[in-house]
């Protein structure tokens, strides 16, 4: 069966809103709390030079997160994107094993979590791949510098 969304292509779109929104949120809540306040953090797990890890990871959060979301520079923007999932992953959630969810407790105010595994790192790193592999898909900046690109070069060619 074909048609506008039967496409393969559209696979992308629902990976770019998850992945660009995710990292988006984890940025925007670095930047509210403050710098400073990540450094601190980075700072307790030995991260050399903390305070400028801690702007470069944030930065790489917001503006990574909203090329993704907008499918402008993908790969570009997936290299520093997953230095920052594995820095995590190795520095920070690899001790708690796999899993994302750990339900530790139910209380009167809900449910009690553990702290998460390396589950969400992997999900956002196989995401990121699919889209530098598999392309932005369609809605994506990219494509409208690759129809620029296309254009110049065939009124060169005339």
């Amino acid at each position: 069966m074909h048609g506008p969304f039967n496409s393969k292509e559209w696979t992308a779109i629902p990976l770019r809103l998850i992945v660009g929104y995710g990292f988006m949120e984890h940025g925007l809540a670095k930047f509210a709390k403050g710098p400073e306040w990540f450094a601190t953090i980075l700072q307790a797990l030995h991260v050399p030079f903390p305070h400028l890890m801690a702007w470069l990871t944030l930065l790489v959060e917001i503006f990574g997160g909203a090329a993704v979301l907008t499918g402008a520079f993908i790969r570009l923007a997936s290299i520093p994107m997953a230095m920052v999932l594995l820095t995590a992953m190795f520095s920070v959630h690899l001790r708690y094993g796999f899993s994302s969810i750990k339900l530790m407790a139910i209380t009167p105010a809900g449910a009690r979590l553990g702290p998460a595994g390396i589950e969400p790192d992997l999900l956002y790193l196989a995401c990121l791949t699919a889209l530098a592999i598999g392309g932005p898909g369609p809605f994506a900046i990219d494509n409208i510098f690759a129809s620029m690109r296309k254009k110049q070069r065939s009124s060169h060619d005339k």
